[in-house]
């Protein structure tokens, strides 16, 4: 079974997340909507779509959203068989939350590595 087949994302806190979102727009020219992040479409040497995107985003110090991590920053892999993977990895003793959720954006499940950071594990939706 392939394990992870890429990075979805990439996700971190930030003092003052609106103003970090300004500058990254402003310098480094990330195109940052109004839900805090942004969305890169993966595309081939010719600049045609190739069915993937890497989604980045800046969070506010106080969202909880990377618990029960204290670390600063989660990483969202991309996976081919979210729930075999998920099985593997129980069995192989490793933190797994109890939680896996299915929205039209994909199925999503958590596990916590050795060093206490939370690890997003998402399998896209059929076609992405």
């Amino acid at each position: 079974m392939k394990r992870v087949t890429g990075i979805g994302g990439i996700f971190f806190k930030a003092k003052d997340a609106p103003a970090l979102r300004a500058w990254y727009k402003r310098h480094l020219g990330i195109d940052v909507q109004a839900w805090g992040g942004a969305a890169f479409d993966w595309i081939d040497a010719k600049g045609q779509p190739t069915g993937g995107t890497t989604a980045w985003a800046i969070n506010p110090e106080s969202s909880d959203q990377f618990a029960p991590s204290q670390a600063p920053f989660m990483v969202n892999y991309r996976v081919d068989d979210l729930h075999a993977l998920v099985a593997a990895l129980k069995a192989e003793g490793c933190q797994v939350l109890d939680k896996i959720d299915d929205s039209e954006y994909g199925k999503f499940a958590w596990v916590i590595d050795p060093e206490g950071n939370k690890v997003e594990l998402w399998q896209p939706p059929a076609g992405q």
